[in-house]
């Protein structure tokens, strides 16, 4: 049976490396004011930085249904099947919307609640592009996914305070105690929530004690048995700071083939700009 894997750009894969990959991506939209953008396609890195500096509010919204299922249409005029990877159900409404679309495909369409952001959400990809290899069918890929999402931790470290507090994250006060004491939250991403790991003085130390942290995940991941994936990522403005995030990470996991994507525009809005992330999860190997 011919299976296609269809995902959205939360997982850090564009259109380009879509079909580089043999996927296909749906863009997830950047609403800025009452103007809408498409990441990956209207709106560029340096666009969404301008207008996440800008006095208009930003937000990224789900994908419209007539979309998703315009894609899947034309998906399905060349496979029989496919399977959709949107991001986690506990950070957005798509997986759920997504869900309710596929009841009219007669089992053509297996959506995964998959729990996963970011580099754990490529990862998960990756893993469905080798089990098609394999010969696995779409319901079994699903199946697999969701049996492994929650083997999966991202570490993501904030610069500024001041989006977290935008959201609600945080209170006004502590946002400004937080300021002036240079302290950077670590948070912790694992399946549906986002919550907070640490308080670190200062962004060196703060990248140090993420590496840190994801070295107990991963050796632990690794005692257990699981053969594992780690990606960075970052909403970084310039490339050097891209370059200095890549060699820290390199440097604390010497030999490890470790990839880095732009960190998905649906947590930079919290986030805020030149925030540094690592993400672990474990490799299908069937």
């Amino acid at each position: 049976m011919k299976t296609a894997i269809v995902t959205d750009t939360n997982s850090g894969i564009y259109e380009a490396e879509g079909k580089e990959l043999g996927i296909f991506v749906v863009p997830m939209p950047i609403i800025v004011g009452e103007t809408s953008y498409y990441e990956g396609i209207t709106m560029t890195h340096a666009l969404f930085f301008e207008k996440l500096r800008g006095e208009e509010p930003i937000h990224t919204s789900q994908p419209a249904p007539g979309d998703v299922t315009a894609l899947w249409d034309r998906v399905l005029e060349e496979y029989e099947e496919l399977v959709y990877i949107p991001m986690s159900s506990g950070l957005s409404g798509s997986m759920q919307t997504a869900a309710l679309l596929a009841e009219d495909y007669d089992g053509k369409v297996q959506v995964v609640d998959n729990r996963r952001i970011s580099v754990t959400m490529r990862h998960s990809v990756l893993d469905a592009i080798a089990m098609v290899k394999a010969g696995l069918c779409a319901l079994e890929i699903k199946r697999i996914l969701e049996e492994k999402a929650l083997e999966s931790t991202i570490f993501l470290g904030v610069e500024t305070l001041s989006y977290l507090k935008n959201g609600g994250r945080i209170t006004q006060t502590a946002a400004a105690i937080g300021t002036i004491l240079n302290i950077k939250p670590l948070l912790i991403i694992k399946g549906d929530k986002i919550d907070q790991f640490a308080t670190v003085r200062g962004s060196r130390n703060c990248k140090r004690r993420e590496l840190e942290e994801m070295k107990h995940v991963a050796d632990e991941m690794e005692r257990k048995g699981f053969r594992i994936r780690i990606g960075l990522a970052g909403s970084f403005q310039y490339e050097k700071d891209v370059e200095e995030w890549k060699k820290m990470a390199r440097d604390a996991f010497p030999g490890v083939e470790i990839h880095y994507d732009p960190l998905a525009y649906s947590v930079c809005c919290h986030t805020g700009p030149d925030a540094f992330g690592i993400g672990v999860s474990s490799c299908w190997e069937g």
